[in-house]
């Protein structure tokens, strides 16, 4: 088997989220995409709009498939396994990409044809993602049934920069027990005693340090998402029961240590705990660069008060011109050309750049375009003469018309005509100056 063996891909339940999302960046990759959901009506108006096939039919649907995906609810993972992995076709591949690995995978032996591979996967990423370039990818890929597909999706992830990682179930669901179940607990946990404290978020802001600013972040982007999938996600990962219980031990534990004064235990236990990490450097390296990261963006937009500058919504990719009017800890307001006034979350956009900003303003703005004829010496050079044009600042094409040296024109002079095209019509005064300032002469 290989990628090039690979055309006909089946998502089972590929209508949204995350499957919805590979089955969009799989047909960029000119592969086959048929996707699956039990709503024939939205699910054949997604599949018309990501150019993919649609059925309402899972077996149906695998028919043809080389590459078989399970991107169903963790709670209907299981049950959906059993249904269709025994229909799939000779020599297929089938994986899941549900975020607990032990049962899906076990589900997966058990219930696909032994002609078939199977390679269990789980994407540490959401569909908000812009690629899977940086991205953490897991494989826990069986000693028995991966021996074709695993060096060949492994390959495929890692030339599209992914970071891949390849484990055991049984290890997988033990390290996600912390990396998702505890830290998920935890930040929904804190956003329920703030709501129990009746304690204002955006007063609190106020307050607060970068550190608790990105801690709010990471916090609010957790609890904003579908609460039903973290439900899932602590209740299907048997692991996550036996971390969740400890850090709730430990919490109480701790709280009773400062409760009743024990400073030496309390002490002792946090000092234990950071050799036990033992990454002192690297956290403040990477910590101090997001802090860094959030206070940057802000200095950036103050110091362009004043100044038309172009952003991105990082989400929607809107872009706004506009020049800068304020700026506050968590807003930017522009004025538009229209003279209206746009208010932007900084949090949600991202600054272009000068090239950006004058690319983008090339190819949607409404140019002014203008002709000029200039006298100069003919001993010019016109090639120099037509560069040094281009480099006029306002400037954003031109072209060297007409050269004429008919009795309307000196002896010894040369009348150049150009074409030239500015954003702005007032540019047109600027251009004309800077050509008398390099000597030259309107006609």
């Amino acid at each position: 088997m290989t990628c090039e063996n690979i055309k006909n891909v089946t998502i089972i339940g590929g209508t949204r989220g995350l499957g919805k999302w590979i089955a969009n960046e799989l047909i960029k990759e000119e592969f086959n995409v048929t996707i699956t959901s039990r709503n024939k009506t939205s699910g054949e108006k997604i599949a018309k709009k990501i150019n993919a096939q649609y059925s309402n039919d899972n077996i149906e649907a695998i028919e043809n498939a080389d590459l078989i995906i399970f991107s169903v609810p963790i709670e209907n993972m299981t049950e959906t396994i059993k249904d269709v992995a025994p229909y799939a076709p000779e020599n297929s591949l089938l994986m899941d990409i549900t975020s607990v690995k032990k049962e899906p995978s076990e589900t997966l032996l058990k219930y696909s044809p032994k002609n078939t591979e199977i390679l269990p996967c789980h994407p540490m990423f959401g569909p908000r993602v812009p690629s899977i370039e940086g991205q953490v990818i897991i494989l826990t890929p069986d000693k028995d049934r991966s021996n074709k597909s695993f060096e060949i999706i492994k390959s495929f992830l890692e030339k599209k920069n992914a970071h891949v990682v390849v484990s055991t179930p049984e290890e997988h669901d033990k390290i996600m027990s912390v990396v998702q179940g505890i830290t998920h607990f935890s930040y929904i946990s804190i956003a329920s005693t703030i709501k129990k404290l009746n304690i204002s978020v955006k007063k609190s802001r106020e307050f607060a340090s970068p550190i608790y600013s990105l801690m709010l972040d990471m916090i609010s982007r957790i609890v904003s998402q579908n609460p039903y999938l973290y439900y899932s996600i602590q209740k299907s990962n048997n692991e996550t029961a036996i971390s969740r219980k400890t850090f709730i031990d430990e919490c109480i534990y701790l709280s009773k240590l400062i409760e009743n004064g024990n400073e030496e235990l309390f002490v002792e236990n946090m000092s234990d705990s950071a050799k036990h990490l033992d990454e002192f450097e690297e956290a403040l390296g990477r910590s101090d660069k997001a802090i860094s990261i959030l206070t940057n963006d802000l200095n950036v937009l103050k110091e362009s008060i004043g100044k038309e500058i172009g952003v991105e919504h990082q989400y929607s990719k809107n872009v706004h011109i506009g020049v800068v009017d304020s700026v506050t800890a968590d807003t930017v307001t522009l004025i538009t050309d229209k003279n209206e006034k746009i208010s932007l979350k900084i949090s949600n956009i991202n600054k272009l750049s000068d090239e950006e900003l004058f690319n983008w303003k090339k190819n949607n703005s409404v140019l002014n375009e203008f002709d000029v004829s200039v006298i100069f010496p003919d001993r010019c050079n016109k090639n120099i003469l037509l560069n040094m044009f281009k480099n006029i600042k306002p400037v954003i094409n031109v072209e060297l018309m007409d050269v004429y040296t008919g009795p309307q024109i000196k002896e010894n002079y040369v009348s150049l005509t150009f074409h030239y095209s500015t954003f702005n019509k007032y540019d047109q005064n600027y251009v004309e100056n800077y050509l008398k300032g390099i000597g030259g002469i309107i006609r």
